[in-house]
């Protein structure tokens, strides 16, 4: 990464100048292996007020070998004091002083990072499927590779019907038949990407930091200890250990605790409708406490400066049904049926660039031995009489 992210910032986010050389020279390192060598320029250039006068060539500034391959390069930079030649250069807008004559990518730097990244996604995708289908029948996993596409109300892009365009489509929910009731609610997050993401942060985050990590080590291993660094790093290193916790529990919680299905006998719903609903959960648990809600969740996207901010806000929750202190066992899922009564002046299931309103039907487990768990299943709402209006 130490490499790597200069290399990117350099083609990506330096911005280009004008400047005149004033001096350069082959810089020389002797070594184990014998001398090294690279070019080496000053250059001068001008950013508002202020002058800037440096020793450059690339971002890396790296030796090798081959003295006259750098003189070559030295060559093709012409000084004359008198009538000052200009060239371009590309400097960091976050800190002007730092400025390169050459943007380019060193192959081998992105072959050192693809070659195990390769393993890591290989390693990914199976972890992936594994979660995906863990305590899934093969009939259950055909279902699934039927449904390509399940979306959450709040990112849904349909219209429920041209006289509502604002509400979301209810087609990813009534396209998918229940056993036991007529719908099986879709999860409104799939737990293979929640693990995917967790995953990713990690790996990322723990990558850059241990580069800190390793120099801050190395100082204090030599005698010469850097303490700046090791107490910046300390917050760094701890959300790192975050991060790695977090994917922890979630994992224990995708593959220690089976599947919740949740089914649903009308759809979509109405302010002042009635229902059933169905709730399967599998697996091989000692449970405290299992309940089934029905929340609404209010969402608003906003600009703060430059950044969009997103929102979310649970503004209603009613408690369907509570069941405590029971066993599931394996091959026997525990199953429950409760009545689902929407508000009668419950606000429609709505989405805008801006805001919306999502409805949905919560499961939240305590689990002993486990992380508690929390699954929601998107509803939509019409508006009074939407539904037969379509």
């Amino acid at each position: 990464m130490a490499l790597v992210v200069p290399q990117w910032r350099v083609n990506h986010e330096f911005v280009e100048h004008r400047c005149i050389v004033l001096d350069k020279r082959i810089g020389e390192l002797n070594d184990e292996d014998g001398t090294l060598y690279r070019p080496e320029i000053e250059i001068e250039y001008h950013i508002g007020d202020e002058t800037f006068r440096i020793w450059t060539y690339d971002i890396h500034q790296a030796y090798s070998s081959g003295r006259e391959a750098k003189q070559a390069i030295l060559d093709q930079f012409l000084i004359d004091p008198k009538n000052p030649i200009e060239y371009v250069c590309w400097y960091d807008p976050a800190e002007p002083g730092t400025a390169v004559l050459v943007r380019n990518y060193m192959w081998w730097v992105w072959l050192v990072l693809i070659v195990p990244s390769t393993f890591i996604l290989i390693g990914l995708g199976g972890v992936i499927y594994r979660v995906l289908h863990w305590g899934k029948s093969t009939e259950r996993r055909a279902v699934m590779q039927q449904r390509v596409k399940q979306r959450d109300p709040f990112v849904a892009g349909g219209a429920a019907s041209r006289k509502f365009p604002n509400v979301p489509d209810d087609s990813d929910i009534t396209n998918s038949p229940g056993t036991t009731l007529r719908y099986r609610l879709p999860a409104s997050a799939s737990a293979g990407w929640q693990l995917f993401g967790l995953l990713m942060a990690s790996i990322v985050w723990n990558g850059i930091v241990s580069v800190f990590v390793v120099l801050a080590v190395r100082g204090h291993a030599k005698g010469e200890p850097d303490w700046f660094l090791t107490l910046f790093m300390i917050p760094f290193v701890g959300i790192g250990i975050f991060l790695i916790v977090l994917f922890i529990r979630q994992l224990l919680v995708a593959t220690g605790i089976g599947p919740t299905l949740v089914e649903i006998s009308d759809h979509p719903l109405q302010p002042g409708d009635s229902c059933r609903l169905f709730v399967s959960q599998s697996g091989r648990l000692s449970i405290n406490s299992l309940r089934v809600c029905l929340v609404c969740e209010e969402q608003a996207t906003y600009r703060q400066g430059t950044n969009t901010r997103t929102e979310t806000r649970e503004v209603y929750r009613q408690e369907l049904a509570c069941h405590e202190g029971f066993e599931v066992h394996r091959g026997l899922p525990f199953e429950t049926e409760c009545e689902l009564e929407m508000p009668a002046v419950a606000m429609h299931s709505f989405k805008s660039d801006h805001n919306g309103i999502g409805w949905h039907v919560v499961v939240e487990g305590d689990v002993a031995g486990w992380p508690d768990y929390r699954r929601a299943f998107p509803l939509i709402v019409y508006p009074g009489s939407g539904r037969n209006m379509q």
